[in-house]
């Protein structure tokens, strides 16, 4: 079978390597090892798949269902695993025995298709935090701790970022939300292993359990950095609505509530984490995707 990446892949890993890919080059030929490796018969490639990884539905020898899934190390597909194992399948998709090659994983078979996403609103938040609050454990100690970004990390490379492109139309934003981040790291520091990247489209429909959490950007820190992506779901919806502002919220209080979270602080990690991501969609020329994500982060 040929494996010809989804071109919202390519796009996506045409922002973060302008000037060529090499691990995408070697892709199809890395999934073809992969696939004879695990004695693994191929289905077909999930359309339009992810921005980050290619993701291939496969059967095992036996006949079980599960998926393939490959990416490249910028985006920590070891630390994925990693997690992936310390969460032994509790509100996260299962991490399955298969060929240890670094950055391919084999998963067990979810519905890719069905997502929370598809529930109304009211509800799918309810799932979406429940499924979360699952996944805020203690992280692992030993080895592969190491594998695991701290918040602070994390926020502090992107904060450098931020800076770099902070023009005028930007800067007030900019300067709040990178004041709001050192508000936030002031107070000690909470140590929960979080998804990282957690949003409605990431919890997918199940057999073993109704909902798991799927593709973690693993990190370590405050539990209320997590809601931060689950908070402005739906930003097209949000903007549309002439009572947006009031809605975000209305949100922001909801989820911290039925997480026993801070408001403040949920809030807070919402507006750097809008900002952030608006700039650096402004950064490589997605402008539809900034103007809806700062005129989201102006709300907070």
């Amino acid at each position: 079978m040929a494996f010809e990446p989804p071109q919202r892949l390519v796009r996506a890993l045409g922002e973060t390597a302008p000037d060529g890919d090499e691990w995408l080059e070697k892709l199809p030929e890395s999934a073809r090892q992969a696939v004879a490796l695990g004695g693994l018969s191929v289905e077909r490639t999930q359309m339009p798949g992810g921005r980050s990884s290619l993701v291939v539905l496969v059967r095992r020898a036996d006949g079980t269902p599960a998926v393939l899934k490959l990416a490249p190390p910028r985006f920590r597909p070891e630390a994925e695993r990693a997690a992936l194992a310390h969460w032994g399948g509790l509100g996260a998709v299962a991490l399955l025995d298969g060929p240890v090659t670094e950055g391919v994983l084999l998963l067990e078979r979810l519905h890719p298709d069905v997502s929370v996403r598809s529930l109304p609103e009211a509800k799918a938040l309810l799932e979406a935090a429940g499924t979360l609050r699952r996944l805020w454990v203690e992280p692992p100690d030993g080895a592969g701790a190491g594998l695991f970004e701290s918040v602070a990390e994390r926020t502090g490379r992107q904060a450098e970022a931020m800076r770099a492109s902070a023009d005028a139309p930007v800067r007030a934003l900019v300067d709040a939300a990178l004041s709001a981040r050192d508000e936030l790291l002031a107070a000690p520091p909470e140590r929960r292993l979080l998804h990282g990247t957690f949003r409605q489209s990431k919890v997918l429909a199940g057999e073993r359990m109704p909902w798991l959490a799927v593709g973690p950007d693993p990190v370590v820190g405050e539990c209320a950095f997590d809601l931060a992506r689950l908070v402005r779901d739906r930003v097209e919806d949000l903007i549309a609505s002439p009572s947006g502002a009031a809605i975000t919220r209305r949100r922001v209080r909801k989820l911290a509530d039925s997480l026993e979270l801070d408001q403040e602080r949920v809030r807070g990690w919402t507006l750097f984490r809008a900002v952030e991501s608006g700039v650096r969609a402004r950064r490589v020329g997605r402008a539809r995707d900034a103007e809806l994500l700062l005129e989201f982060a102006g709300w907070l």
